[in-house]
């Protein structure tokens, strides 16, 4: 005698014939668990029909048009459901239609160059904000401070670097082509700190507008939007320019780099950044050394990048360093609350 088990439940015992009737009629499927109740043995339906002799043969109802006029048209085109726009409720399907259907609109409309290259960007740092936002969002964290974060670091930076020519006027970007260690200098004190300060100028005005006190996570949020806004600029001044001079595949692959990989990293130095700041504002008593490492440590972690980067032999130490990046944030967020234990007295 067989007992088929479903949803945890055994049905039965029945004998193979009677097992093999159920599942002619479709009431059982060949692939339900069963136990033979003589030997405790446990397999297949289909294995306990084959051993038994029986072969099982569902029959057709009907033909092809009876089985469709069968199944109805509300099922296979739910007009009713999409006339009541129910579906307008379900927020999973309107992201996953966004993130799906957005790159198939630039195919329908004639976007100049650098059009194209800045939505793709967008919609790669829509990924990035979702993934963010799932993972390091907060009850403060809001949609409307999210975008003000993201938009206002790309005007900060386009007004710093294509109006005011900021990155000419630290002495420190003059090293970087020099030989190490003076190459590390340049890329920390110059590259470094001048990107991390301007990604971090929309994190002073946020926290300075804020009508409550914004704990470290929330400001962790909106450094990572930061950095991701900087990437998106960083990476289309990039795929205009530097790009276009290396071979296809170089090309190629440096143009998917900027739009994921080192955005991402833009994204965790700045939400190192933003942590400490976050601290600052809680502890003011020790803010001057608070705002010093919301700056020292993301500057330190990108100059070591950005040189090690520049020898094809230090290439491995680099995604070291950005590891440790990760390693670090995450750190960070952990022992928050000994930090502010610590930092109370």
């Amino acid at each position: 005698m067989i007992y088929v088990k479903r949803n945890n439940q055994e049905f039965g015992p029945y004998d193979e014939s009677t097992l093999l009737t159920y599942v002619n009629s479709g009431q059982i499927l060949r692939s339900d668990s069963a136990r033979n109740d003589a030997t405790n043995e446990e397999n297949t339906v289909k294995y306990f029909l084959k051993k038994a002799g029986l072969k099982p043969k569902v029959p057709h109802k009907g033909h092809l048009f009876h089985q469709l006029a069968m199944i109805g048209g509300e099922l296979i085109l739910p007009k009713s459901t999409i006339i009541s726009k129910q579906w307008l409720s379900d927020k999973r399907l309107l992201l996953l239609a966004l993130i799906g259907l957005f790159p198939t609109i630039f195919m329908a409309i004639p976007f100049p160059a650098m059009g194209i290259f800045y939505a793709i960007a967008l919609y790669f740092s829509c990924i990035w904000g979702i993934f963010f936002y799932y993972f390091f969002r907060t009850k403060q964290v809001s949609l409307k401070y999210t975008l003000i974060v993201f938009f206002m670091t790309q005007l900060c930076i386009f007004f710093l670097w294509d109006i005011v020519g900021w990155t000419k006027l630290n002495p420190f970007y003059n090293l970087v082509n020099l030989p190490f260690p003076f190459n590390f200098i340049g890329y920390t004190l110059g590259v470094g700190t001048t990107e991390e300060f301007a990604k971090a100028i929309p994190l002073y005005i946020l926290i300075a507008r804020a009508k409550e006190p914004l704990i470290p996570q929330t400001l962790v949020f909106y450094g990572l939007m930061a950095g991701i806004a900087f990437g998106v600029y960083e990476g289309v001044g990039y795929q205009t320019s530097v790009n276009t001079q290396l071979d296809y595949t170089g090309a190629f692959f440096m143009n998917i780099a900027r739009l994921t990989s080192l955005p991402f990293l833009h994204a965790i130095w700045c939400g190192i950044g933003g942590y400490f700041i976050a601290f600052a504002n809680l502890y003011p008593k020790y803010r001057i050394s608070l705002y010093f490492l919301s700056l020292a440590i993301p500057a330190l972690l990108h100059g070591l990048y950005d040189t090690l980067c520049g020898y094809s032999v230090l290439i491995f130490i680099a995604v070291g360093i950005c590891f440790i990046a990760v390693l670090l944030l995450m750190t960070y967020l952990k022992q928050g609350v000994n930090y502010q234990s610590k930092l109370r007295n």
